[in-house]
């Protein structure tokens, strides 16, 4: 399966690059979880992060990044089997999981409802 993890990024970081980071790195550890169950986990932020700095986005959350940084994310659900939802509140992962309910997908709450395969 190709799996979106879907967690916070801005939300509870009032854009603190420390925290950003900190719940980039939780999502990347959820990442690498899942590809150790035999899946092919995927990012929006992986995407959305290099096309917002070729577009010359200034700052977080300026009109070039909000442009990108969902959207990116929305386009990606329909070529994922399903959405990893991890971390606290947080609004755009929450419109991932709504994203990707809308268009078939599972959700899953825990890695441990991701099953194991042999690859």
């Amino acid at each position: 399966m190709m799996i979106l993890i879907a967690g916070p990024y801005r939300s509870g970081t009032n854009d603190d690059p420390q925290l950003i980071q900190a719940n980039v790195d939780a999502m990347m550890d959820m990442a690498l979880k899942v590809f150790l169950r035999g899946h092919l986990p995927v990012l929006g932020e992986w995407y959305a992060l290099p096309l917002i700095d070729q577009a010359g986005s200034q700052s977080i959350g300026d009109e070039m990044f909000n442009n990108i940084f969902h959207p990116v994310a929305r386009r990606l659900v329909p070529f994922c089997t399903g959405c990893l939802r991890i971390g606290g509140a947080s609004s755009g992962a929450d419109d991932m999981v709504e994203t990707a309910r809308r268009h078939g997908k599972s959700v899953f709450y825990s890695i441990d409802e991701i099953p194991i395969t042999n690859v």
